[in-house]
């Protein structure tokens, strides 16, 4: 089997290294298109556009495959596993509460969202970055990524990311749900699991514990993990999922 991550908004696939180093099982990451790596001609950012992305790189991997999602990430492999063609071994997912038809977004997201203050943001986040990439991991800090994380990741916050980070939230007003939320009742025979960080203050216990009951999936609960728990915690989160996978073959 391959463990294939995909990665959220604003990282890169770097995010994976640390709980990769500790599975055993072989695994590969995905980078989305814009995020430390070029943006396509002609690629709209659009969840949609991210969506068709990840069905056709997975149609390029040799399975079984045991896919992972972070952030944006979560809720793209939760519509690929729902809708897709693509066969997959497993499904695993953090940010569930983010489907949920009641989600609400987060205030930056808000900025993102809004022509002008999104575009002031984006220049000055990318000024930031390699101007002063200390002073630019601070938001990243509060958030709860590890300072060496968060310097890293502010690094790679540059112009192409901002953008494509405008676009992507602005194609999902006034959530996710209002887009994908018809095609997440869709059968799929792969298990799934929805994993907790109850530090997280991006996502609800009780929203992605409805969305994990709609979709079949199982949950696990992550104590002491907040959003960026495969930073904060590799051993726990390699454990969690390495149990998770575990099960499938039972």
């Amino acid at each position: 089997m391959t463990a294939v991550f995909v990665h959220g908004v604003p990282e890169t696939s770097r995010v994976w290294d640390r709980l990769r180093a500790r599975l055993s099982t072989d695994s590969t990451v995905l980078d989305l298109p814009g995020f430390g790596v070029p943006r396509p001609t002609d690629f709209g950012a659009t969840m949609g556009e991210y969506a068709q992305w990840l069905e056709s790189e997975l149609r390029g991997i040799e399975g079984p495959i045991d896919l992972v999602g972070h952030d944006w990430g979560a809720a793209l492999v939760a519509r690929v596993a729902m809708n897709s063609r693509v066969v997959l071994r497993s499904w695993a997912i953090d940010m569930a509460g983010v489907l949920h038809p009641a989600y609400v977004w987060h205030d930056l997201a808000k900025v993102w969202q809004t022509p002008g203050a999104g575009e002031q943001w984006a220049k000055t986040a990318a000024e930031a970055a390699v101007e002063d990439p200390a002073g630019a991991s601070a938001p990243f800090i509060q958030a709860g990524v590890p300072a060496d994380d968060a310097v890293a990741m502010a690094e790679r916050l540059d112009a192409t990311m901002a953008g494509c980070i405008l676009d992507l939230y602005r194609s999902a007003t006034p959530n996710p749900h209002a887009h994908w939320g018809s095609g997440l009742s869709a059968p799929t025979s792969a298990p799934g699991l929805v994993l907790q960080p109850l530090l997280d203050p991006f996502d609800d216990p009780a929203a992605s514990g409805e969305i994990a009951a709609h979709l079949g999936a199982r949950t696990r609960s992550l104590d002491g993990g907040g959003h960026w728990w495969m930073l904060q915690d590799p051993d726990g989160a390699a454990d969690a999922l390495e149990r998770f996978w575990a099960t499938v073959d039972e």
